[in-house]
């Protein structure tokens, strides 16, 4: 529970390093803007076409009794609605990520900077960066579908799957977000995908205790403009507290 709170507090410890620095705010929410804008209008889509998306899944549900029907079809709305939404974030972080990677480098090296530097930090073209990031964010979004769907299904199972289903799909969520939200960090010390598994997985709190409130803020619209500028930047501090332990 400490290490969960230690990594809410560094989400925190962004906001309050990006509200001393508006520039940087700004710098970071250009890239959400229009991942913004792509997500809500596939979510509102989702929402439109939800009832006819469980009528399709549900056709064995037909001759059921009227109570029954609405139960089943209740429930595989609200898992498909939760695991679309989960994936849609992941893919949503990668691709802000990925399409705004010489932003958030120029902000990781602005905070890291005021920290200390990093000593024979990696020079990352804003090619490389895009290519990194898409490729790490394919296979994330791919690992996420492992944990997803079989969670999809278990939606399917009244009231479990309305209540303990969705606090796993906002835990997978908050454990890959975090894997995206260090990912420039990373790459600024020549580091990649499978260390940042690794390390994380030795620090599996404090990457919830970042991810979760990112994951759960994103869902307010347009939110998402502020709270990924902060993420990333509570982030580098994950990344530097983690990296710095490791190496203790």
């Amino acid at each position: 529970m400490r290490d969960f709170l230690k990594g809410i507090r560094m989400f925190g410890r962004g906001l309050g390093i990006l509200a001393r620095s508006p520039r940087l705010l700004l710098i970071g929410a250009l890239p959400a803007l229009l991942t913004t804008v792509l997500l809500i209008g596939g979510i509102v889509a989702l929402a439109f076409w939800i009832d006819d998306l469980s009528l399709m899944i549900t056709p064995f549900a037909d001759d059921w009794s009227p109570g029954w029907q609405t139960t089943i079809r209740v429930a595989v709305g609200v898992a498909v609605f939760g695991a679309v939404l989960a994936i849609a974030m992941i893919g949503f972080t990668a691709i802000t990520l990925a399409v705004g990677g010489p932003f958030y480098e120029h902000i990781a090296e602005k905070v890291e900077d005021d920290l200390g530097g990093v000593p024979g930090a990696v020079d990352l073209s804003g090619w490389r960066l895009l290519v990194m990031g898409l490729k790490d964010g394919l296979v994330l979004v791919l690992r996420s579908l492992m944990f997803t769907i079989p969670l999809l299904i278990a939606g399917f199972i009244p009231v479990v799957g309305q209540t303990v289903v969705p606090v796993l799909l906002a835990l997978v969520t908050a454990w890959f977000l975090a894997l995206e939200l260090i990912a420039v960090p990373f790459y600024r010390r020549g580091m990649g995908l499978k260390q940042r598994r690794l390390v994380l997985r030795r620090h599996r709190a404090l990457a919830l205790g970042l991810g979760l409130p990112v994951s759960l803020l994103c869902l307010i619209p347009f939110a998402a403009l502020i709270v990924m500028p902060v993420g990333f930047v509570g982030g580098v501090l994950v990344a530097r507290d983690v990296l710095a332990d490791d190496m203790a």
